[in-house]
């Protein structure tokens, strides 16, 4: 596979990553302020099959493509903006892992409430809360990974 195309797969992967994450932190951070019980167990499960459908897969593809366009290219794995973008990349992963489960409880939490007519119970928020402060580091290391891949700082 030539660099150019494999360039394109990882733009597109970290465009859809990147692009998930912050569309359904958005949704479901103003549907959840909104208390509306039935809007956010919609948006609760739209953003779980996102997160299925796209972060689950671009997740395997970044570093598959990263790692083939470093080969390809010839950039040794010790330069220092490639050992950086890994380990913030591992870092925002291990941010993500927890909110994938998270987001499952938020679902299923919010289709009991909604479903019964109650309001969203305790756990709801105290899931939502861990939610938010896992979701901060994930977006800055993303941004920091994108200057990364553009600058290439020596």
């Amino acid at each position: 596979m030539s660099y150019v195309v494999l360039k394109w797969l990882h733009i597109m992967s970290s465009t859809f990553l990147f692009g998930t994450g912050v569309g359904s932190a958005f949704y479901l951070l103003f549907t959840t302020m909104s208390r509306d019980v039935r809007a956010i167990a919609v948006v609760a499960r739209i953003v779980v099959l996102a997160d299925w459908l796209f972060t689950s897969t671009t997740v395997i593809i970044q570093p598959l493509t990263g790692y083939l366009m470093m080969r390809t290219a010839g950039f040794p794995m010790s330069s220092r903006w490639i050992m950086w973008s890994v380990i913030l990349y591992v870092i925002a992963v291990a941010c993500w892992l927890p909110v994938l489960w998270l987001q499952m409880q938020l679902k299923q939490l919010s289709r009991i409430a909604a479903d019964s007519g109650t309001p969203l119970p305790d756990a709801y928020w105290r899931y939502f809360r861990y939610w938010v402060l896992l979701g901060i580091p994930a977006f800055f290391t993303f941004i920091a990974i994108f200057y990364l891949m553009v600058a290439k700082p020596s």
